[in-house]
């Protein structure tokens, strides 16, 4: 919307659509991105880098000479490590029972049943990866009156750890029980360890530093081994002390199966307090006081957050998994799509029991060039042009150029019409060449694009069909050098030609591109010329058309050549203008979704196709990066390269065939390793940038695009053959701007009813053929059109 128009917009629309500086976002996505990469890394550090695993120690243990002699011969509970350490005993005829690893939502609400039954306090060292996931099982051991020990957050061995590592995952524990029965606790058991004589030099590290941090290390005398599952029987006789002393009674309420631990407590209580055993907590069973005590309020507060965050991380991993599956799911069903119908779309093209458009179209065809700025390669577009091999007329529209491109164009002396504009914008500058086209068909060419000799004869033998409104053709990359260059070399066969290949087959072709389309003159005028509400002008007049009932059809042999950016700067700038203005087309035709015939084929077609494989699964893809990077950490590395390289052999087939298709070397598909790593994530970021565009309604101007001047005159059209049709010598040439008549504004433009059917053209005579061109006087300009008018603003391409 230009300023002038926004001076004639009431208060209360602008309001609707006020501008919102796109930066903004960039900072939302970044401390969204910070934020989910520390989720993930917290999440995957406290689930996949260790783990509760069996208590079996396989490895040959360390020296002990650091461990002294009153500890490996005291008692199981050891206090004051790192200065004057001394242990204590459990009591006779007392069984402190301690279970590891909890809390399980299956085993320890079974355990806590058994104890309640018969009356009997335990001590559970919980592992804090536990403590988050079933915070409410805390909450009940502390409410029953057991006691609580931690056993580290992810159930490592400590002895290899760091210290600051072994710092974390005692202060992470203690923060999560906080937080989830508001208790601390004093009370430690290092993983894996067993009893007094055990202990390593390693081990002996470990106690210090836990000492130094206010812990007591609780170890065991007497080992049930259920964790190895050898029946009722057996752990009941590995749990049954000898004699009357006082023993601290291992066993485990989570780690797996713990059936038999469940069988065989409820066995051992009821026989050892037969034989005159009390049950304690470990606390009481040596006399110790208060070693679990009421949270501080910021302990409280800090744990309840990490709870909160890793269970936010939970279900974000599993949010993100869900959604790769999906995202994979979906470029699986598109490649499957458009490589069944690009197949169908050959076959139907070179079959000879395929349809035929009918007898060859010869009447003559207006070009229209506009050009902003163009000078770099106006002169080869031109030549291009003047070279082919069926009649035509070239209108260079100026649009205001600062670089002396029509002069250029007039100083070459060549049979071509040139007509100057101030500066209004491409739709602007396209009408002016549309009220100027002399015949019925026009060719609508970019000025950075260059044409074969028979692209214009191509791509306007579909018109035969009197269906046909406007004809889609093959632009190809020029500029091919280098890594970009290959890659949007590669997105031109692989990607846009392949979806013409499907629009086309289906019915539903919603763009033809300003490099190379071709359309009926009438149709357009119907429509009331190019409109400029849009960025993307070409997918906007394509829809339109759709929508009233022209055919658009995608003719493959009609190659045009066209340079594409050089830059990650000017791409970025290009995509981000196409993908805006794509949006912006499908939000203005979204009523085709609900019509009928080819309006509705648009609609539920192609507007389906867009939103699904153009916004959502670009949207999507980069959860596919992320959860592979998540992957590569925490996860199976193996399997994750796996998936990566069977998605970058889909892409590969996809490539091979449509490279074929195209007649193209297959020689530029060896960078498709090297373009996921760059040019998809370009290409994620312009569609995230667009959608966040579209959604705050800031308008989007037009970008400036670079000419590097890589266009080639075609061999053979250095100048205008001896065999083509003479131009109109009645053609004038365009004096300076002053000479030419102020144009009128482009809403002067007589507008039909949107979209309504009852103004669709009207049908054809199926007998009627176009005759050859034989010098006949044709019609003149439809005396509906209207001049465009100049914006304020320059307008650019």
């Amino acid at each position: 919307m230009t300023d002038r128009r926004r001076r004639n917009v009431p208060a209360r629309l602008l309001s609707r659509t006020r501008q919102i500086t796109p930066r903004a976002h960039w900072l939302l996505l970044s401390v969204l991105v910070v934020t989910l990469s520390t989720a993930l890394l917290l999440q995957g550090y406290t689930h996949h880098m260790f783990g509760i695993t069996s208590d079996a120690v396989t490895d040959a243990r360390g020296p002990n000479q650091a461990v002294p002699s009153r500890v490996t011969q005291g008692g199981p509970v050891i206090a004051n490590a790192s200065s004057s350490p001394h242990t204590a005993q459990v009591k006779a005829r007392t069984i402190a029972l301690t279970f590891d690893d909890g809390p399980d939502p299956v085993w320890t609400p079974r355990i806590l049943d058994v104890l309640r039954r018969d009356h009997v306090h335990a001590t559970f060292f919980v592992v804090g990866t536990q403590v988050v996931d079933h915070p409410e099982l805390v909450r009940r051991i502390v409410a029953e009156g057991h006691q609580i020990g931690i056993h580290t957050f992810t159930h490592p061995d400590l002895a290899r750890l760091a210290p600051w590592q072994r710092s974390l995952e005692l202060r992470e524990t203690q923060l999560a029980v906080a937080g989830a029965a508001g208790v601390t606790t004093a009370l430690l058991r290092p993983p894996y360890s067993s009893k007094n004589d055990a202990l390593d030099d390693a081990d002996w590290s470990v106690l210090k530093q836990a000492d130094a941090a206010g812990y007591v290390t609780v170890l065991s005398t007497q080992d049930a081994q259920d964790w190895q599952r050898p029946g009722v029987e057996r752990i009941l006789a590995n749990a049954t002390p000898h004699g009357h002393a006082g023993q601290i009674l291992l066993m485990h309420d989570a780690g797996g199966d713990r059936s038999q631990t469940v069988a065989a407590l409820s066995a051992l209580i009821p026989r050892l307090k037969a034989h005159g055993f009390r049950f304690a907590t470990v606390g009481a069973s040596v006399g110790m006081a208060g070693p679990v005590q009421p949270a501080g309020l910021g302990d409280r507060l800090q744990g309840m957050a990490l709870i909160n965050v890793l269970q936010v991380g939970d279900r974000v991993v599993w949010l993100l998994e869900l959604l790769m599956y999906a995202a994979g799911a979906v470029s699986v069903l598109r490649a499957a799509v458009v490589l069944v119908a690009a197949h169908r779309h050959r076959r139907l093209r070179t079959s000879h029991r395929g349809p035929s458009w009918g007898p060859p179209v010869t009447e003559p065809v207006s070009v229209i060039v506009p050009a902003y700025n163009e000078s770099a390669g106006i002169e080869a577009a031109v030549r291009s042009l003047l070279a082919s091999d069926h009649p035509v007329e070239i209108i260079v529209v100026d649009d205001g150029s600062t670089d002396g491109t029509a002069d250029l164009v007039e100083s070459l002396g060549l049979p071509v019409r040139v007509i100057r504009q101030r500066n209004a914008g491409k739709p602007a500058a396209l009408n002016t060449g549309l009220a100027a086209a002399t015949y019925d068909l026009v060719v609508m060419v970019d000025g950075d694009t260059v044409f074969e000799p028979d692209t214009v004869r191509t791509i306007v033998q579909p018109f035969a069909d009197p269906r046909v409104g406007a004809v889609s053709g093959n632009a190809k990359v020029v500029n091919r050098g280098g890594l970009l260059g290959r890659w949007q070399h590669i997105e031109y066969v692989v990607g846009f030609n392949l979806d013409r290949r499907l629009f086309d087959l289906a019915e539903c072709m919603p763009t033809v591109p300003g490099a190379v389309g071709a359309f009926r003159r009438r149709a357009l005028l119907d429509l009331g010329g190019v409109s400029d509400v849009t960025l993307a002008e070409d997918t906007d007049l394509t829809m339109a058309l759709c929508r009233v009932g022209w055919r658009v059809v995608y003719e493959e042999g009609a190659k045009a050549w066209t340079e594409a950016p050089a830059s990650l700067n000017a791409l970025w700038r290009q995509r981000y203008r196409w993908c805006y203005g794509t949006l912006q087309a499908m939000w203005k035709h979204r009523g085709a979704l609900v019509q009928r015939g080819a309006a509705g084929k648009l609609g539920r077609r192609g507007l389906g196709y867009l939103l699904l494989f153009q916004v959502l699964l670009p949207l999507l893809a980069p959860v596919v990066d992320i959860f592979a990077l998540y992957g590569l950490l925490f996860l199976d590395p193996v399997r994750i390269v796996g998936l990566w390289l069977a998605f970058l052999l889909l892409q590969l087939m996809m490539g091979v065939y449509a490279f074929r298709l195209d007649g193209e070397r297959p020689g530029p598909l060896w960078s498709l390793p090297l373009q996921q790593f760059v040019y998809r994530q370009l290409m994620y970021l312009v569609v995230i940038q667009s959608v966040f565009t579209a959604v705050s309604g800031s308008r989007l101007r037009w970008q400036r695009m670079e000419r590097y001047g890589s266009l080639q005159v075609p061999v053979g059209a250095e100048a205008p053959g001896d065999d083509l049709p003479p131009q109109d010598p009645g053609f004038p040439q365009s004096a300076p701007y002053d000479g030419i008549p102020e144009p009128v504004r482009y809403d002067g433009y007589p507008q039909q009813a949107p979209y309504d059917p009852l103004h669709r053209p009207a049908p054809y005579d199926p007998r009627y053929q176009p005759a050859p061109y034989d010098g006949r006087p044709q019609p003149p300009p439809h005396p509906g059109l209207r001049q465009p008018g100049p914006y304020e603003a320059p307008q650019r391409y």
